[in-house]
């Protein structure tokens, strides 16, 4: 029962739809309405300032830390600890709070990863920076640090670099975030294509998009 319980909590946690919220009492914004559409913290902080973009950021990657560690703070031992930051990832995704819409789960990905493998997110966040710098977007940048995930796990632990050992759950977590990521920049990945994504005023943006 604690197990469902704690499943379910950690449902509830990732589907908190903070960018929504804030958009809405505080600015009286909702965030569905404008720019992309989107309530993570990219729209956040094209649409309601970096303030609050950085709120946004900061609870919705502590939303997947926090889903990792809970089991641990119960002593529950009876499903591994990333299956309930696989279920803060769905519940940003898909949100009970705001008619199963959500974000597109990078910041609660890294927030999982946070909690359970620090090292590994660090090097995802170096490729996320350097992407970003070269060619100016968020997109992109995540879609490119999901990617270099699946290669790690399927590559660094022969090799003994940061993962020591093929470990078959993490694997399959990353597998199901990577997909997630990927699946939900879709449209994204049309629009660079069409080199019509949007851009931050930062780095090079080498393949020419169109600045917001």
């Amino acid at each position: 029962m604690t197990t469902v319980l704690l499943l379910i909590v950690s449902y509830l946690l990732g589907s908190i739809p903070a960018g929504l919220w804030i958009g809405k009492i505080f600015f009286k914004k909702n965030l569905h309405e404008f720019g992309s559409g989107n309530t993570g913290t990219t729209n956040t902080f094209r649409i309601l300032g970096k303030k609050a973009g950085l709120v946004v950021f900061f609870f919705d990657l502590l939303k997947g830390t926090v889903a990792v560690l809970l089991p641990s703070l119960f002593h529950n031992t009876a499903l591994p600890v990333l299956v309930f930051g696989l279920c803060a990832v769905l519940g940003h995704t898909f949100s009970i709070f705001d008619h199963f819409h959500g974000g597109k789960a990078v910041a609660t990905s890294a927030g999982v990863l946070l909690g359970y493998n620090p090292l590994f997110l660090l090097l995802l966040v170096v490729v996320f920076v350097i992407m970003l710098y070269l060619f100016s977007m968020i997109s992109l940048s995540s879609i490119s640090a999901a990617i270099v995930a699946l290669v790690g796990v399927a590559i660094f632990p022969a090799f003994s670099f940061i993962l020591h050992h093929y470990d078959l759950i993490f694997t399959l977590i990353v597998l199901a975030l990577a997909t997630i990521i990927i699946s939900r920049h879709a449209s994204n990945i049309s629009r660079i294509r069409k080199h019509v994504e949007s851009v931050v005023p930062w780095g090079l943006n080498l393949s020419k998009q169109h600045k917001i």
